[in-house]
């Protein structure tokens, strides 16, 4: 078990988000200028957040979709359930924007028996294919609000400039990752630990998009099917969280102020705690959105992705410990794993 996941660890983790989630708390309930704002608390509607929780959960089990879509196809969905679940339930508590979660998958899979190679290049292929539907998503809505299907749009720089960013980005990994080639064995046997480990980064950044591309042409229902799943069932719970609080931002802005809004959990904050929310807040008040019923939605929006997967991942995470202790012959738990990798020309 890696040192990040030790009890000690997510013991400190548990106790700094409960203090920055107390923190918040007591300033929403006793700050000056903020009536408004428990105005709107107070009269919530509770149907509508649970709608949000419903829609949460199924954002959790798209990720779980493509997660066994993207590292195997064959693996028993108990396992995958376990494992995507888990994954979620460690982004919730830990920082570096997802990183956590996926360092608790790799621990798993490589406990499971596959390899460090496979992980390193499916983890990346898993990155993109789950940061191509956001990007994807963003340049559509672009192209909407350009054809004045959409209406008018209130910030176009922050539409276009963000579009524009994440196609040209997507475009250069496309074209240029692919390129990039294993050391040959000669090489690797002849270089030192710092070397090996660039050619090492090099290899499962190629070949990891090499393979996203792949599993993009040969089972696209499901990497698509979980990847814009994800994405649009979180985009609902902050619709329903709107709703619960009297706002109805129009599609546009809602989904374009929710993709641009979401760089903000990128900041290493356990939980996004602050971040997000300040991220999300600021881009919707860009958009003019009321500034109370945002901040009321997106604080309710933000507890529930932080609490529905931090829960569900809990319980995934002692099952799969439990399932990995238990397992006497390590060889059959790794046999779903355990998959030949295909891979595809760069041309």
């Amino acid at each position: 078990m890696p040192e990040e996941f030790s009890p000690r660890r997510i013991r400190r983790r548990l106790i700094e988000f409960a203090s920055v989630v107390l923190l918040i708390g007591v300033l929403v309930l006793t700050g000056p200028g903020l009536g408004d704002l428990r105005g709107r608390l107070s009269h919530a509607s509770w149907a509508w957040l649970a709608a949000g929780v419903v829609s949460e959960t199924l954002s959790a089990l798209c990720y779980v979709l493509v997660f066994r879509a993207v590292f195997c196809p064959r693996m028993h969905w108990r396992l995958s359930y376990q494992i995507g679940m888990a994954e979620q339930g460690a982004n919730s508590v830990l920082s570096v924007s997802g990183a956590g979660g996926m360092a608790l998958g790799a621990w798993a899979l490589r406990s499971g028996g596959m390899s460090t190679d496979h992980i390193a290049r499916r983890t990346v292929a898993f990155f993109f294919l789950t940061s191509l539907a956001n990007i994807g998503t963003l340049v559509v809505f672009a192209a909407l609000y350009a054809t004045g299907v959409l209406g008018h749009d209130r910030q176009p720089v922050l539409t276009y400039g963000f579009a524009a960013a994440g196609a040209v980005a997507t475009a250069a990994v496309v074209i240029g990752l692919p390129r990039l080639r294993p050391a040959t064995a000669s090489h690797e046997a002849s270089s030192g630990r710092f070397a090996r480990a660039l050619r090492f980064a090099r290899s499962s950044l190629g070949e990891g998009v090499r393979d996203a591309l792949l599993m993009l042409r040969t089972r696209p229902v499901e990497i698509l099917a979980g990847s814009f799943g994800i994405m649009a069932f979180d985009i609902a719970v902050l619709g329903v969280c709107f709703k619960a609080f009297g706002s109805s931002p129009a599609l546009g802005v809602l989904v374009v102020a929710y993709l641009i809004g979401q760089l903000g959990g990128n900041i290493p904050i356990p939980g996004g705690i602050g971040a997000l929310d300040a991220g999300l807040i600021g881009v919707f008040a860009l958009f003019h959105a009321p500034l109370a019923a945002t901040t009321a939605a997106v604080l309710f929006y933000h507890a529930i992705v932080l609490w529905v997967p931090g829960l569900l991942g809990a319980i995934a995470f002692v099952q799969l410990r439990r399932f990995l202790q238990r397992e006497a012959r390590a060889a059959e738990v790794c046999m779903p794993l355990a998959q030949p990798i295909q891979t595809v020309s760069a041309g």
